[in-house]
């Protein structure tokens, strides 16, 4: 009998796509917080990653979705910032990923807000 995938795994499983869908689109300094360990986190994991101009933070918007959907069939609970895609945010409730563009991720910094996270840099392809 196959063990049953517990809440952890799918976030871990989710994250794996996420970062899947980001790279197809050729997303930017791809950063996993890992935010399981703090106390009264939103979420499991923040995905962060800027593209170059709005169409590519659009595209890889769309590839995430396009991804998670065909692995597990999940659209995103909420989505922000689609229309004007300075930063993008697709929130799978175990999983948020903010796709930036770059003086936008700059300027929120959001890394370092979330400091005494488990930060992972994903290497580009």
């Amino acid at each position: 009998m196959a063990k049953r995938k517990n809440k952890t795994d799918i976030s871990d499983f989710l994250t794996e796509i996420i970062i899947k869908g980001i790279q197809k689109e050729k997303g930017k300094n791809i950063v996993s917080l890992n935010l399981k360990k703090i106390h009264n986190s939103v979420t499991d994991y923040f995905i962060i990653c800027h593209g170059n101009s709005n169409i590519q933070v659009q595209s890889i918007a769309e590839s995430i979705e396009a991804e998670v959907n065909k692995a597990v069939s999940l659209k995103p609970w909420h989505r922000e910032g689609i229309q004007n895609a300075e930063w993008i945010l697709l929130d799978y409730v175990d999983v948020v990923v903010h796709i930036f563009q770059e003086n936008t991720r700059n300027f929120y910094n959001i890394e370092k807000v979330w400091a005494d996270a488990e930060i992972i840099q994903v290497e580009e392809n």
